[in-house]
C-alpha cells in the first residue's frame, strides 16, 4: 500500500501544529497565573513570555517547511 505525498505532508502539518498549540496554551495560562500571583513581576513574565512564543512558534514553521518540502521535493 502506497500512501500519498499529500496525506503525507498533510500529516506532517497536522501533527508538527498540535504541540506547538497545546505549548503556547500551557505558556498564556502558566503566565497568566503567574502575573495574577506577582503582578509586578510583569516584564519579566512578558520578556519571557515572549521569547519561549517565539521558538515555539518556530517549531510549527519547521513543520510546515517539512510538509512543504515533502509534498513538493523529490
Amino acid at each position: 500500500m502506497q500512501i500519498s505525498r499529500d496525506l503525507v505532508a498533510g500529516l506532517t502539518i497536522a501533527i508538527g501544529a498540535i504541540a506547538p498549540a497545546l505549548s503556547i496554551g500551557r505558556f498564556m495560562a502558566s503566565a497568566m497565573e503567574a502575573l495574577g500571583r506577582n503582578p509586578e513581576a510583569e516584564r519579566a513574565i512578558s520578556t519571557n513570555l515572549i521569547v519561549a512564543l517565539a521558538f515555539t512558534e518556530a517549531i510549527a514553521i519547521y513543520a510546515l517547511v517539512v510538509a512543504l518540502a515533502i509534498k513538493f521535493v523529490g
